[in-house]
């Protein structure tokens, strides 16, 4: 298994999805991708852009890639392990407007009116393109990714997402220092990354949206412009993913899910609504 490096460059990053863009690096299934980022408004040091850009196409997210995966085909999913995320040393967190900075020291963050909180960095965005032709906005999740804003995948996780284009071209972005369930602002910690590492691989799983494996729990996800079908698009996950590990049938797992697994609300602000459903190892015996 190798490790590839993604400099920063302009010709690296982009601000929007599509099976069109060619990719940047081409990988082996199980091989690592390093590689640093801007923060979601393209900004590496406080002041000032990483770049100039064509705003009109590139609106979104500042990602990282595509990714081709050798061999990876539309049906199959593709599994990427969360290594590494490290922070910068600043972030900023908007409300109503108003940007409140962050100073990152170690693993904690304090902003300018001298509140503390402590770190749980992840990688907002990681995701590929739908399969439809065209430009695709970052901001809504989609079932193949994107951005996701789950504050669950921290460095140690591994996010399973369906494939919708043959090779997978994955990107990844938008660095967060931490953040709540909901980001009800808007916003996490929004902040680069001086370092993100994920190792990818492809299974041969059918997911009607993405899962993942946290330490000591499983997790599905479901998206919507509705936060009621949101939840039910991600109870339906888990109850393909019950009836998988548990070996019991549908109805046995809905009245298990409806003791053991817990429903959260993983953000209400980017249009399309997201819900994560979580079953703890050992809730059932």
């Amino acid at each position: 298994m190798s490790v590839h490096e993604i400099p920063l460059l302009d010709e690296t990053l982009h601000g929007f999805f599509s099976a069109a863009l060619s990719p940047v690096l081409t990988i082996d299934r199980g091989d690592s991708v390093r590689f640093q980022a801007l923060d979601a408004g393209w900004h590496w040091e406080f002041e000032g852009l990483f770049s100039e850009r064509d705003e009109e196409l590139h609106s979104g997210h500042a990602l990282t890639g595509p990714i081709e995966v050798r061999g990876a085909r539309a049906g199959q999913a593709l599994a990427v392990t969360i290594d590494e995320v490290t922070p910068r040393d600043w972030g900023i967190t908007f409300a109503h407007g108003t940007g409140f900075r962050w100073q990152i020291t170690g693993d904690t963050a304090t902003d300018e009116r001298g509140k503390t909180v402590s770190l749980a960095p992840f990688l907002g965005v990681i995701g590929m393109p739908p399969a439809e032709p065209g430009i695709h906005p970052t901001s809504p999740p989609r079932n193949c990714g994107g951005n996701i804003d789950c504050k669950l995948l921290v460095a140690g996780t591994t996010l399973y997402l369906p494939i919708s284009v043959d090779g997978a071209l994955l990107s990844a972005g938008d660095g967060h220092a931490v953040q709540g369930d909901g980001e009800v602002s808007g916003t996490a910690i929004e902040c680069p990354l001086e370092r993100a590492q994920l190792t990818i691989d492809v299974i041969d799983r059918e997911l009607r949206s993405p899962i993942a494996r946290i330490p000591n729990a499983w997790v599905a996800f479901g998206f919507d412009e509705d936060l009621d079908l949101a939840a039910e698009h991600a109870m339906a996950t888990m109850l393909d993913l019950m009836e998988q590990e548990l070996e019991v049938e549908r109805d046995h797992a809905l009245a298990l899910a409806s003791v053991a697994v817990d429903l959260h609300v993983t953000q209400i602000v980017n249009g399309v609504k997201g819900v994560h459903a979580v079953l703890a190892d050992g809730a059932i015996r």
